[in-house]
């Protein structure tokens, strides 16, 4: 798989990296641990360089997962993880409450290397953007913690362009971790701009919109309450309806090209900027080797055109998260 660099300071990933989260948390009951190593690693043998995930997926449970199954790989590859979030003041049982300040996030880096078994962080995001503590704060921690070797590459999520200045001018970022895809452009008007601009990275979670740009879910479709997307508005019976016209499209230039929706989602995202580094996740060996196809997918501008101006005639339906994720983005 062809390298792509996040960051001036030279960050090289895979152009395809692997969300995580799913394996233990979110989308259903955490899967079966021996078999998401195996998808792990077999990942490295593909091409796989670059994983993701976050103390908040399980919690814990993910790191430990990552920890164990990369052990062998290290050198190898980076693993990108998160801070910024903490126990409901009096309930640990849910994570809800935002916290970065500079003496959380140094404390909370240790629980992180040890659970991830490595001396420093290849990349550590800010989770999402605590309004109670200044991005300079933040950036200074995280710069203090590079200093002292315990992280290598300083990133943040769903930020909004402003915020991303700021904390850059304090330490470089690496990276900046959000949204994007064929059903979310938003981040088109102004991040990929200042991206480019100050020379850093875009990692696109949910780059097959939740799964369901890769043509699985349709109006029949049913949600577990254990799963994330059955708080989404997007995906409520009456806007997966109408939303189903955008994976139409989809489907259409994916027959063209001889792929399938999912790897045309993909592909497009590679064509974008080179700079661009997706994270699909998935906890199916099946799913991977697609979701790799889609990486040696080449579009043409034509194409890409094509599809752009094909889909920019859809109206998608429904916001992107519940109203209490809603109010933590773009901040």
């Amino acid at each position: 798989m062809q390298t792509r660099i996040l960051g001036r300071n030279g960050l090289a990933v895979s152009a395809l990296g692997l969300g995580c989260m799913g394996m233990s948390w979110s989308y259903g009951p955490p899967k079966d641990k021996e078999e998401m190593i195996v998808l792990l690693r077999a990942a490295v043998e593909r091409g796989v360089t670059f994983f993701d995930t976050a103390e908040v997926y399980g919690p814990y449970d993910n790191e430990r997962l990552l920890g164990e199954a990369l052990a062998p790989f290290r050198g190898e590859v980076v693993i990108a993880t998160k801070f910024g979030w903490a126990p409901a003041p009096g309930d640990g049982a849910r994570w809800n409450a935002l916290n970065s300040r500079p003496e959380h996030i140094k404390q909370v880096v240790e629980g992180s290397l040890a659970r991830l078994k490595v001396d420093a962080l290849d990349l550590y995001y800010q989770h999402r953007v605590d309004p109670q503590v200044p991005i300079e704060d933040v950036a200074g921690a995280v710069k203090d913690l590079v200093t002292a070797g315990k992280v290598k590459h300083f990133g943040l999520s769903e930020a909004s362009a402003d915020t991303v200045r700021r904390a850059h001018a304090v330490h470089p970022v690496a990276a900046l971790q959000s949204e994007y895809s064929l059903w979310w452009r938003e981040p088109e008007a102004e991040i990929l701009p200042a991206l480019e601009e100050l020379g850093i990275g875009f990692v696109p979670f949910s780059p097959l919109g939740k799964g369901f740009l890769t043509g699985k879910i349709d109006a029949a479709t049913t949600f577990g309450s254990d799963d994330f997307r059955s708080t989404v508005p997007r995906f409520n019976a009456e806007h997966r309806d109408a939303n189903l016209a955008l994976v139409q499209v989809v489907t259409r230039f994916a027959a063209q090209h001889d792929a399938t929706p999912g790897q045309i989602a993909l592909a497009w995202l590679l064509a974008k900027r080179p700079w661009i580094v997706p994270i699909p996740g998935t906890t199916k060996l099946q799913r991977l080797e697609e979701n790799i196809g889609g990486a040696r997918i080449d579009l043409g501008e034509e194409a890409i055109a094509e599809l752009e101006a094909a889909s920019s005639q859809v109206r998608v339906e429904g916001a992107r998260y519940p109203s209490f994720h809603e109010k933590l983005v773009a901040r």
